[in-house]
């Protein structure tokens, strides 16, 4: 059975660490391999990338392999042709595919009919890969996780539902903040409660940040929904995370982002520039983490 990398639950506990510590230690040696030589991996994306993309090409080389680029204008992903039928054929020339896309469910389509490993590289809910390669960024300065306390300000999208699953596999404390009506997935936090992550929901971004060690947000309007731009905007009125909005967190605390980012509207410039943001870092580290799934999905 292939190794598919739908969601972050889909490693474990002892899988999810496993990954964690391997990308590092990719990062730290500036690993390259052989382990996807003579393989090729294809990349299915029907949203426009600059991170996803390029880390996941550089990462496919760095490990020996090669990819083969594919919008919705060159293919038939749920278009005329079933998706079931798109995942056995190109199980039939390629050795993986990594799809950014609208609905879970074609991830989950694609990995059930195919033979190659899948990895989701977006959806709209979720985004393990981004969030991984986060977690790696606070690893890298706060090993001990148990010890962070993680603020989440903004909407309750596929970057808070990947949050949201992390907290389940690594001991930090989330603590995030949406505005009324913009909560994110509910079975997930109930799953992700049962399970004894550490989470802590408000609809004041003040009290979500206060002591934090990591304050991390998004965009207020993700790709698809431009027309709810305004409506937004009302609604997450004082969600801005600004100077006065980190001076709550811990000392030393980070500010974090997943990019592409609104200047001025969810984050204020000075924030981003600031010795605080540590968002670079994190683009950098899609590149280490998404080398390590690969392996992961290469391995035995």
């Amino acid at each position: 059975m292939p190794r598919h990398f739908t969601r972050i639950r889909d490693l474990g506990y002892e899988g999810a660490w496993k990954l964690l510590q391997r990308a590092k230690e990719m990062k730290d040696t500036a690993h390259r391999g052989k382990i996807m030589e003579g393989k090729t991996a294809i990349l299915i994306f029907e949203k426009a990338s600059t991170r996803t993309r390029v880390s996941f090409e550089m990462a496919v080389r760095h490990l020996g392999g090669s990819t083969i680029f594919m919008t919705p204008a060159e293919s038939q992903l749920g278009r005329s042709e079933p998706l079931r039928d798109t995942a056995r054929v190109l199980s039939r020339y390629a050795d993986c595919m990594v799809v950014r896309t609208f609905g879970q469910s074609k991830i989950t389509e694609l990995a059930e009919y195919g033979s190659i490993p899948v990895i989701n590289a977006l959806t709209d809910e979720g985004h393990p890969c981004q969030v991984m390669g986060d977690v790696l960024t606070m690893y890298e300065r706060t090993p001990d996780l148990s010890t962070v306390r993680v603020a989440w300000v903004g909407d309750g999208n596929n970057m808070a539902n990947s949050w949201i699953e992390a907290a389940v596999y690594f001991p930090f404390e989330l603590f995030m903040a949406f505005p009324e009506g913009y909560e994110p997935d509910r079975d997930l936090l109930g799953y992700a409660m049962n399970a004894g992550a550490k989470i802590f929901l408000t609809h004041d971004p003040r009290m979500a940040v206060e002591g934090a060690h990591y304050v991390n947000t998004d965009v207020w309007a993700s790709m698809g929904q431009e027309e709810e731009q305004k409506k937004r905007e009302a609604a997450f009125k004082g969600y801005c995370i600004d100077t006065e909005m980190m001076a709550l967190a811990a000392p030393d605390a980070k500010f974090m982002h997943c990019l592409p980012a609104h200047r001025g509207e969810e984050v204020t410039d000075e924030v981003m520039e600031g010795p605080a943001s540590i968002i670079f870092d994190q683009a950098e580290n899609r590149l280490h983490i998404q080398k390590a799934i690969l392996e992961w999905a290469f391995s035995e």
